[in-house]
């Protein structure tokens, strides 16, 4: 399942995001969005847990909780529209 992670400190790394999700189970892959001139963090990123349980688990004990400062906004990625 592909989770969407909004509401990210500028700080946040790929890493930070993989270590938080890791504590509701398996993560495949996290990333963090970064703007494509500046580099700097768009406050969002997207974490992928193959485990649909897993997945709902981590949404539920995530969502609207503190990481870095900010408030969390944990939810499952809608897929892109095109």
């Amino acid at each position: 399942m592909n989770i969407y992670v909004g509401n990210l400190s500028g700080d946040a790394t790929a890493e930070g995001l993989q270590h938080t999700f890791e504590a509701f189970g398996q993560v495949s892959a996290a990333r963090v969005i970064a703007d494509k001139v500046t580099g700097v963090s768009r406050g969002f990123g997207f974490v992928e847990m193959p485990a649909t349980a897993e997945a709902q688990s981590a949404i539920d004990g995530l969502n609207g909780k503190e990481f870095m400062g900010q408030a969390l906004t944990v939810n499952e990625a809608r897929p892109r529209r095109t």
